[in-house]
């Protein structure tokens, strides 16, 4: 009885919005392969499965418990970051996954839900007026920094950026002065020539190519110029299901990973992309919604670092494939291939869930009550 009260309590309509998305995901996955489920929508269609049961089974979860168990999630990703140093399966150049035979686990993905839990409730343990101390930002800074140069080494140089981002957020969240951030960025912009030479070759490549995508089309700048490319010839409606030329001609790269919008937009046309675009927009509404009612410090980090980085996957992605952006590798919300990502998002969107379920609870001292 009390399990259905607490399946009735989530959030139905929102989950549907979230399935239809994944639906439509899995309609592309089965257009890239040639209109097969083989070898790619079968497999997605399984890990969907298994994620909606995992982000059920968190929405209904109590958040002490979540609070309870988040720094030892962060020492398990962690600990899973650097057996993919020691031992990790290297695909596509970059050293970033566990081969566990039945399943490819890159370990960055579960570092991106960690990592917010981890701050966020040392956050929640820190009085307002010591959170800007700097003994106050060591630990934090650490939680962040570390897993960072480990992902750097894979290298993946989007993943990184986008942990970094998390932690920002959950700083700015938590109140830390701004005067932090000004700092920061005026350092970074110091560094970025430093940062230039350690950089790898490809990735130089990318940023040229960024700047000017024509200076090596048949190279460096196929990808982004046969994006480009595709995007434009979907129009307003598109090419129709099944019937893009750039992608089932094989000119369009990654079509089932990294590109798989542009994909999109050149069956579904403009129309296709401003309807997925405005699906997210509507979990993202409803996540700062969770955030602005929610009573207690730690769900309403929680809340904005999960939809962060529903954000920064849309908005990178979205950004690369349109050359707005240098090319990274960070997948479309919902809609790539890949298990690890769509298990994460989906265990992410669970906690949003989790806190929306406790979003009334009072507060004794900075804890939950």
């Amino acid at each position: 009885m009390i399990f259905i009260q607490k399946l009735t309590s989530l959030p139905w309509k929102i989950i549907c919005v979230l399935s239809f998305i994944v639906g439509i995901g899995i309609l592309m996955l089965y257009s890239a392969a040639g209109g097969h489920f083989a070898p790619w929508a079968n497999k997605q269609t399984a890990h969907f499965l298994l994620g909606l049961i995992l982000m059920l089974l968190v929405g209904m979860s109590d958040i002490r418990r979540v609070l309870h168990y988040s720094y030892g999630l962060y020492v398990l990703a962690f600990i899973l970051l650097i057996l993919v140093e020691i031992t990790g399966w290297i695909g596509m150049g970059a050293q970033r996954w566990i081969n566990l035979y039945f399943f490819h686990l890159q370990p960055s993905e579960i570092m991106k839900v960690a990592l917010v839990l981890a701050i966020a409730r040392y956050f929640h343990n820190v009085d307002g007026h010591d959170i800007s101390k700097p003994s106050r930002l060591v630990i934090p800074l650490a939680l962040v920094l570390l897993p960072v140069a480990f992902v750097l080494r894979q290298p993946d140089l989007g993943t990184a950026v986008i942990l970094l981002s998390l932690g920002l957020t959950i700083f700015f969240i938590a109140g830390v002065s701004l005067y932090y951030f000004l700092a920061g960025a005026c350092l970074t912009g110091l560094s970025l020539p430093i940062a230039w030479h350690f950089l790898h070759q490809y990735q130089r490549n990318r940023v040229l190519n960024f700047l000017n995508p024509e200076h090596d089309p048949l190279n460096t700048g196929y990808q982004i110029l046969q994006s480009k490319i595709a995007l434009g010839s979907g129009g307003l409606w598109g090419k129709g299901f099944l019937k893009g030329t750039q992608s089932h001609l094989n000119f369009l790269p990654a079509k089932q990973t990294d590109f798989i919008f542009t994909m999109l937009c050149e069956e579904w046309g403009m129309m296709g992309g401003t309807i997925l675009i405005g699906l997210y927009f509507i979990l993202i509404i409803y996540a700062l919604a969770v955030a602005l009612r929610t009573k207690y410090r730690f769900g309403r980090m929680v809340a904005v670092g999960m939809v962060m980085t529903l954000f920064l996957y849309m908005f990178i992605n979205m950004a690369m494939v349109m050359g707005l952006a240098p090319v990274v590798g960070v997948p479309l919300p919902f809609i790539t291939y890949g298990g690890t990502s769509l298990l994460t998002l989906m265990v992410a969107f669970g906690l949003i869930f989790c806190v929306d379920r406790s979003r009334d609870r009072s507060m004794t001292s900075g804890y939950i009550t």
